[in-house]
């Protein structure tokens, strides 16, 4: 698991740009255990490693990805993940780490570099949407069906499940997205062709989180469409 160093792919110029601190780029070595005991499962296992977006926060247990971030921090993601998931979450290097969750992890890492390279079109890892209501994960299940190199509407996601109408019900889940890049809801735009939202609770300013919605369209040859709300 190739957790570090975080100098590479442009993080330090990327942390620059943002205003990420040190603090929020580290690996995640030692994550919150503030489960109740009463909630002991199976771990979940988290991981952070530098893409070319910047640091990306990852979980998975012994069936698949349960999370993935990227504006996050350590602390936060750890919390966000055991709070859903309902279990206890430890780093790569914990004894209690269910090896096949390291090897998701270590997976995911090779599968996102060489789909942010754009030698990958779609994912291999399983995906597990654990603590999401059937609606949110009747939605993201929609969202998945989009390919690299193409959006839809949050109408069209609509549609496309069977519930034409509830495209504002479609953002709201979109945003609760626990599961980025491989839920690719960077690939959702707004029903007038505009840019539409992007990173749901995730940290930084609207601008920066579109602006992060843009370069991963760009990645995959898509013309990001103007800003919602930009003067065109």
């Amino acid at each position: 698991m190739r957790t570090e160093p975080l100098s590479c792919c442009g993080v330090s110029a990327w942390r620059i740009r943002t205003g990420y601190t040190p603090a929020m780029v580290r690996p995640a070595a030692r994550p919150s255990r503030a489960i109740p005991s009463k909630f002991e499962r199976a771990p979940a296992v988290v991981a952070v490693f530098a893409t070319p977006v910047g640091p990306l926060h990852a979980a998975a247990t012994d069936e698949g990805i349960v999370g993935v971030e990227l504006r996050t921090t350590d602390e936060a993601f750890a919390t966000s993940v055991g709070a859903r998931t309902r279990r206890p979450v430890v780093a790569t290097a914990d004894p209690a780490a269910p090896p096949a969750a390291r090897t998701h992890l270590a997976v995911l890492e090779d599968e996102v570099a060489e789909h942010l390279a754009g030698t990958r079109d779609a994912f291999d890892l399983p995906v597990v949407l654990e603590g999401m209501s059937d609606w949110d994960r009747r939605v993201l299940d929609g969202v998945r069906t989009i390919p690299r190199g193409a959006t839809a509407s949050y109408g069209e996601v609509a549609r496309r499940i069977g519930s034409p109408g509830a495209a504002r019900a479609v953002g709201g889940a979109v945003g609760r997205n626990p599961i980025g890049l491989l839920i690719p809801c960077h690939r959702v735009v707004a029903g007038d062709g505009t840019l539409g939202g992007y990173g749901g609770g995730w940290f930084g300013s609207r601008e920066e989180l579109l602006g992060l919605k843009e370069r991963l369209l760009e990645l995959e040859g898509i013309v990001p469409p103007a800003r919602t709300g930009a003067r065109r």
